[in-house]
C-alpha cells in the first residue's frame, strides 16, 4: 500500500519499505510543458525504411543549451542505421558482419544520436538540423524550438504490419532530467507543399513524450534568491547551504576561493569536457544567485532591480531565462534591458513574467568572474487595492532560472518595513498631472518641513507602515528647472 505525499509541485510516494519514489513531476507554471519526439516513416526500402525524427520543445521556458541534446533508444530487433542526415551517432559499434563497400553508420543495439554543429557541410544537412543540440524554449525563440534529422534504417520490416517500434527512449541534456514514455502510434504527420496546393502524409508516425524533472536532473538546487529593499539596511542573503555546503576540509577543490593563490589551478580550462558545477566558495554554494532589490517608491509607481550572478566557473549560460511570479506583473510599465513576455498559464491570471536576455547584448551569462552577471530594472504601476510594502508583499512568490525552481528565503526573514514612528527615510517622486513636473521629497528624522513656494496651498503627509502623500497645488505654481528637494520628518494631518 503506497502513501502519497505532495511536495511542492511533485508527487512522492512511500511504499512499505519506506523507499522514496518519484511518481511524476508537475510544474504549475507550465502544466503542459514537454518534449514530443515524432518518428515519421517517409518511405519503404528493400530492407527497411527512411524516417524523419523531429524533436518539438513544447516547454514555455525550459530549454536545452550547449552541449546539446542526446537522443537514444533500443532497437526491437536487429536494426542498423545505414546513414544519418543532420545528425550522427556517438559510436559505430561492431559492423564486422557486413561485407562489401558500404558499411552501416551504426550497428549498436542502443544507439545514441547527437546533433551536428552549425558549420556542418551542406550535403550532410537537413531541415531544422545542425544547431549543436541547442533547443530553445517555446517562449524565447519558437523558430529554434524544433530539431530534426533523417535516418536510413535497415534489417527491419518493410510494411506497417512488419515494422517494429523502438523502445526505451532516452533524452539527455547531456545529463539526466528527462523521462520518456513508450513510443505510440499516432495519426500520420501531414505535410503541405511550398505552394500550399498539395498535402502529403507519412507512411506511419510514432510519438514519444518526454517530461522534465528537476529532481532527476540534479540532487541539489541550482539557484537561490536573495532580497533587499531601500527601506531596510539589512540584506537577506540566500539560505545557508541552499545548494550544498562547503566541503574543502575533506574534499579539497569542491569550491573555489578566489582570494587564495592556488584557486587558479582548480578552475578548469574552457576546453575541458566537464559540466559538473565548480562554484565559488559561498555560504549558499549555488551556481546562480538572483537578487531582487526594491529601489524606489513613487506616488504611482515603484521600481525594482533584478541581478543574476553566476558563481559557476564551468558554465556560460547561453539563452538564459528567468521566470518570476508576482501579482503586480499585470501592471508592469517598463523593463530596461531584458526581454519580457507574459506567462498566462491560467488565462485570466497574469502574475508571471518570462524574462530573458537581449540577443547579442546580454543573452549570455558569463562564467564566474568580474563579467559573470546581468541586471535590469523593472518599473511597476501600483495596484492601489493591493499594493503595500508590508508583509513582504513586494517580493516575488516564486523564481525559476532556466526552468529550475530557485530556493527562496522563508517569508519571516523578508526585509521588514520599519515602524514609521521612528522616522523613515524614503525617497519619493510626485508627478504633477497638470504640468508633468516632478518634485522629490525626502523624509528624514529631526528635520522640519520647509515650504518653498507661496502658491503651495497645503501638504498632507501620513504614515502607517508606509508613506502616503497627498498634495494640492495652486494654478500658478512655476515649473522648477530640476526636481526640488523638500526635507520632511514632521507628519502633518
Amino acid at each position: 500500500m503506497k502513501e502519497l505525499l505532495w511536495v511542492d509541485q511533485y508527487v512522492v510516494s512511500y511504499d512499505s519499505m519506506r523507499t522514496l519514489h518519484l511518481e511524476k513531476a508537475y510544474d504549475p507554471l507550465d502544466p503542459y510543458g514537454n518534449i514530443i519526439i515524432n518518428w515519421d516513416i517517409q518511405s519503404w526500402t528493400t530492407s527497411g525504411y527512411v524516417a524523419i525524427v523531429t524533436l518539438f520543445n513544447n516547454q514555455q521556458y525550459c530549454h536545452i543549451q550547449e552541449p546539446g541534446w542526446e537522443l537514444g533508444w533500443t532497437w526491437a530487433k536487429n536494426e542498423v542505421i545505414w546513414n544519418v542526415m543532420g545528425a550522427q551517432t556517438t559510436e559505430q559499434g561492431d559492423c564486422s558482419n557486413f561485407k562489401g563497400e558500404f558499411i552501416p553508420h551504426c550497428c549498436l543495439k542502443n544507439p545514441t544520436i547527437i546533433d551536428l554543429l552549425p558549420g556542418a557541410p551542406y550535403n550532410l544537412r537537413t531541415t531544422n538540423c545542425c544547431k549543436g543540440g541547442v533547443l530553445s524554449s517555446l517562449l524565447q525563440d519558437p523558430k529554434n524550438s524544433v530539431s530534426s534529422f533523417q535516418l536510413f534504417i535497415g534489417a527491419d520490416g518493410t510494411t506497417n504490419k512488419t515494422v517494429r517500434l523502438p523502445k526505451d527512449f532516452r533524452l539527455n541534456t547531456p545529463g539526466p532530467g528527462y523521462t520518456c514514455g513508450p513510443a505510440k502510434k499516432v495519426q500520420p504527420t501531414r505535410y503541405s507543399s511550398p505552394d500550399g496546393r498539395r498535402v502529403t502524409q507519412a507512411m506511419m508516425t510514432w510519438a514519444v513524450t518526454c517530461t522534465y524533472s528537476q529532481f532527476l536532473a540534479q540532487r541539489t538546487p541550482t539557484c537561490c534568491v536573495s532580497l533587499s529593499a531601500f527601506y531596510n539596511k539589512n540584506i537577506v542573503p540566500c539560505l545557508r547551504c541552499a545548494c550544498g555546503c562547503q566541503d574543502n576540509r575533506t574534499n579539497r577543490g569542491s569550491c573555489v576561493d578566489p582570494n587564495l593563490p592556488y584557486s587558479a589551478s582548480i578552475v578548469p580550462e574552457t576546453t575541458e569536457n566537464n559540466y559538473a558545477p565548480l562554484v565559488r566558495c559561498t555560504s549558499h554554494m549555488c551556481p546562480v544567485r538572483i537578487h531582487w532589490h526594491i529601489m524606489h517608491n513613487y506616488q504611482e509607481h515603484w521600481r525594482v532591480k533584478v541581478t543574476l550572478t553566476n558563481f559557476n566557473y564551468r558554465m556560460n549560460y547561453t539563452q538564459w531565462n528567468l521566470v518570476i511570479q508576482h501579482p503586480n506583473f499585470k501592471n508592469l510599465t517598463q523593463i530596461f534591458s531584458f526581454g519580457y513576455k507574459t506567462l498566462n498559464h491560467y488565462e485570466s491570471i497574469n502574475d508571471t513574467a518570462f524574462l530573458h536576455g537581449v540577443k547579442f547584448y546580454n543573452d549570455l551569462l558569463m562564467q564566474a568572474g568580474p563579467s559573470g552577471f546581468v541586471q535590469s530594472e523593472l518599473l511597476f504601476r501600483k495596484d492601489k487595492p493591493s499594493f503595500t510594502f508590508e508583509g513582504g508583499w513586494a517580493f516575488p512568490r516564486r523564481v525559476y532560472f532556466n526552468g529550475d525552481d530557485c530556493v527562496m528565503p522563508p517569508p519571516d526573514v523578508f526585509p521588514y518595513l520599519p515602524n514609521s514612528s521612528l522616522g523613515l527615510q524614503i525617497s519619493l517622486v510626485l508627478n504633477l498631472s497638470s504640468k508633468s513636473h516632478e518634485v522629490s521629497l525626502l523624509m528624514k528624522k529631526g528635520v522640519q518641513l520647509s515650504r518653498t513656494s507661496t502658491n503651495t496651498r497645503s501638504w498632507f503627509v501620513a504614515a502607517a507602515g508606509q508613506a502616503l502623500f497627498c498634495q494640492r497645488w495652486g494654478s500658478t505654481l512655476g515649473a522648477p528647472s530640476r526636481p526640488k528637494v523638500v526635507p520632511v520628518t514632521t507628519l502633518y494631518h
